[in-house]
C-alpha cells in the first residue's frame, strides 16, 4: 500500500484539488495558495489535529473534538481566483464592464469569515448580500471596513424596519440595494424612503422561465416561490415612473438554483435574464448592474458530472466566460451598455476553507456465513427455477473464468432470490446464504 494509492481510493486530487491532497506520509495535506502553493507552505492536516488535542502539559492546546480548522489563506485564494476567472473573461470578450463579487451571508455567518471576505476582497469591490434583519446589521457592520464600492444586496422578505434599516446604510454611505422580491414591498420603500428623505437605490428579482432541475433547483422556474413575474414587474415599473423614481430602479437579480450542472443551463438562464434587463433599460429605468444569483457549483465527489446533484461539468474559467458571452450577446444585440455583472458565489467561495475534524468512535465489519457443499446443495434446493438457472449460469461463467458475466448473474441470483423472500418463498437462512455466495463470487473475482 501506498499514498499513492490512498489518493486513488479517496478520489482526493478529484474533489480536493487544488486545496487538498495526500502528502508523502501518507498524511491529508492542505495547500493554502491552491496551484501556487510552494512545497514548504503545505500544512500537514493531522499535526494540526494533534497539536490541537494534544494535552496542555505535553505542549498541546488541550481541545477537544470535534474541530473545525480554518484555513483563511484558502478564502482569500477563492475570492482571487473567482475575480481573475471573471476578469479574464471581460477582457477576452471585450465587454466593457466589470465584474465584482457578493458573499451571501447566509451561506456561513461566522464572523471571521464574513470579516475575512471583506478584507481579502477589498480591492475587488466585493461587498456582501443579507437576507433578514440580523445578517444586514452584520453586512452593515462588517462593510463599513471594505470597499466603498461593494455592494451591499438586500434580499429576503421585508418589512417596515428592514427597509428602514436599509436606508439607514444608504444614509452612512454603504453602497446599498434593496431588491424587490414582493410588490408590495416598493410601497414600503416608496413610502419610508420619502419619510427618511433618502433617495433608494432599488432593484427587481425577476421569477425567469429558465429552471434548473436538480435538487437545489427547487426555488427556480416560474412556478418558484421568489421573485416577480413579467406582469409584476411591470406594475413596478409603471408604479416608479408614477411616483419619478424609476432612475432609482438599478438592478435586476436572479437565481435559477444551486449548484447549477452546466454551462448549458447557465447560459440559457443568464440570456433570459439579459433580454429583462435590456428591456427594463428600453421603458426608461436607471439599469447598471445585473446579479446572476448563486449556482456557482462545487464538484464535491470529483467526478466532473453535470448528471449528478454533487458535481459539475466545468470550471471556475467556463462558468465566468459563459455568463459574460451570455449577457454581451444580448447586450449587443439590442444595443444596451453592458452592466455591471455581479454574483452571489457562496458554497464555491467558502466550502474549501473549512475542515471538520471528529473522532471516529466505532467501526463495523461484513462477516458473510462460510457455505459447506452440503448448506449449498440445501440452498440451490430451495430456488426457484429461474434462480436455480442463474445459478448454473453463475457456475458455467465461472468455469470459463467470464468473470463481468459471472458478476451479471450473481446479482440475478441476489435480486431473485430477494424477490422470493418478500414473497414467503424463502426463508432467512436462504437469504443469508445468497448473500455468502454473491459475496464468494465477489472477493474471489477481486483476488484474481
Amino acid at each position: 500500500w501506498s499514498p499513492e494509492l490512498s489518493s486513488d481510493l479517496y478520489r482526493i486530487d478529484g474533489w480536493g484539488a487544488p486545496y487538498f491532497t495526500v502528502n508523502s506520509s501518507g498524511d491529508i495535506s492542505v495547500r493554502p495558495h491552491g496551484t501556487d502553493t510552494l512545497p514548504h507552505q503545505e500544512i500537514d492536516l493531522l499535526k494540526v489535529v494533534k497539536k490541537a488535542s494534544d494535552p496542555i502539559n505535553s505542549g498541546g492546546l488541550g481541545l477537544q473534538l470535534p474541530l473545525v480548522v480554518r484555513f483563511p489563506d484558502v478564502l482569500k485564494n477563492r475570492l482571487e481566483s473567482l475575480q481573475s476567472a471573471f476578469d479574464y473573461a471581460v477582457q477576452s470578450e471585450e465587454y466593457e464592464a466589470h465584474y465584482q463579487g457578493v458573499y451571501p451571508v447566509k451561506c456561513n455567518q461566522d464572523r471571521f469569515v464574513v470579516e475575512d471576505i471583506v478584507k481579502f476582497g477589498s480591492g475587488f469591490r466585493f461587498g456582501l448580500e443579507a437576507g433578514s434583519k440580523p445578517e444586514l446589521l452584520l453586512a452593515m457592520s462588517s462593510l463599513c471596513k471594505g470597499s466603498s464600492e461593494g455592494l451591499l444586496v438586500c434580499n429576503g422578505f421585508k418589512d417596515a424596519e428592514y427597509i428602514s434599516l436599509a436606508l439607514v446604510a444608504r444614509k452612512l454611505q454603504l453602497n446599498t440595494v434593496i431588491v424587490l422580491e414582493q410588490e408590495e414591498e416598493l410601497d414600503l420603500v416608496i413610502d419610508i424612503s420619502r419619510k427618511m428623505a433618502v433617495q433608494p437605490v432599488i432593484g427587481l428579482r425577476a421569477k425567469l422561465r429558465t429552471k434548473h432541475s436538480g435538487h437545489f433547483g427547487s426555488t427556480s422556474g416560474e412556478k418558484g416561490k421568489f421573485g416577480l413575474t413579467t406582469t409584476q414587474i411591470l406594475r413596478v415599473v409603471r408604479k416608479l415612473k408614477e411616483s419619478g423614481m424609476l432612475d432609482c430602479l438599478q438592478l435586476l437579480h436572479f437565481h435559477i438554483g444551486s449548484q447549477i450542472p452546466s454551462t448549458e443551463l447557465l447560459a440559457d438562464g443568464v440570456g433570459e435574464a439579459a433580454q429583462v434587463y435590456s428591456e427594463l433599460v428600453r421603458l426608461g429605468a436607471g439599469m447598471k448592474f445585473i446579479d446572476i444569483g448563486g449556482g456557482l457549483g462545487i464538484d464535491y465527489d470529483g467526478t466532473k458530472s453535470s448528471d449528478s446533484d454533487v458535481s459539475v461539468g466545468y470550471g471556475l474559467q467556463d462558468y465566468a466566460s459563459t455568463v459574460v458571452q451570455a449577457v454581451r450577446f444580448v447586450c449587443d444585440r439590442k444595443n444596451v451598455k453592458h452592466p455591471v455583472i455581479c454574483s452571489e458565489s457562496g458554497r464555491a467561495i467558502v466550502s474549501h476553507h473549512s475542515v471538520l475534524i471528529f473522532e471516529a468512535v466505532s467501526s463495523t465489519t461484513t462477516r458473510s456465513q462460510e457455505l459447506s457443499s452440503m448448506s449449498l446443495h440445501s440452498f440451490v434446493e430451495k430456488l426457484n427455477d429461474d434462480a436455480r438457472a442463474d445459478y448454473r449460469n453463475l457456475s458455467a461463467a465461472a468455469i470459463r473464468g467470464e468473470y463481468d458475466t459471472c458478476m451479471l448473474y450473481a446479482d440475478q441470483l441476489k435480486q431473485r432470490c430477494v424477490d422470493q423472500f418478500k414473497d414467503g418463498n424463502l426463508d432467512i437462512e436462504q437469504l443469508a446464504a445468497v448473500d455468502a455466495v454473491c459475496d464468494f463470487v465477489s472477493k474471489a473475482i477481486g483476488a484474481s
